[in-house]
């Protein structure tokens, strides 16, 4: 069941449905490319639009930086979903993403473990 109140909840659902629908299939022990590669696949078959390890910009106050950085995916231009195949999910992971949303303007990140055992490990960071 939907609810009201959640950011970007049913756009949230499909994004989670396909990883999880990834880690049904594959399971744990892959490398994060791999992962990736099949969630290219299921994003395209379920329709959910995406952008694939999109370079994004990088500024400090009013500077625009000669650094960059690669998110994983941008689904429906509003949600950063950062991949990861390790153990457990870490504060630094965390950190990570937050940093893409504050970079970004974004307000919603998705960060997916396909490494943990024995189901996927999942945490929606809001900015």
């Amino acid at each position: 069941m939907l609810r009201d109140d959640l950011l970007y909840e049913k756009e949230s659902f499909n994004i989670i449905g396909s990883c999880i629908e990834v880690y049904k299939e594959l399971g744990t022990g892959f490398l994060e490319s791999v992962y990736q590669r099949c969630l290219e696949y299921e994003f395209t078959k379920r329709k959910i639009p995406y952008l694939a390890q999109p370079w994004l910009e990088l500024n400090y106050k009013d500077l625009l930086l000669d650094k960059s950085f690669q998110a994983d995916f941008i689904c429906y231009n509003c949600i950063i979903l950062e991949l990861k195949a390790v153990p457990k999910i870490l504060d630094e992971h965390k950190a990570q993403v937050l940093n893409y949303l504050k970079a970004t303007k974004l307000r919603l990140g998705i960060l997916v473990n396909f490494g943990h055992y024995p189901k996927l490990e999942q945490a929606r960071i809001l900015l």
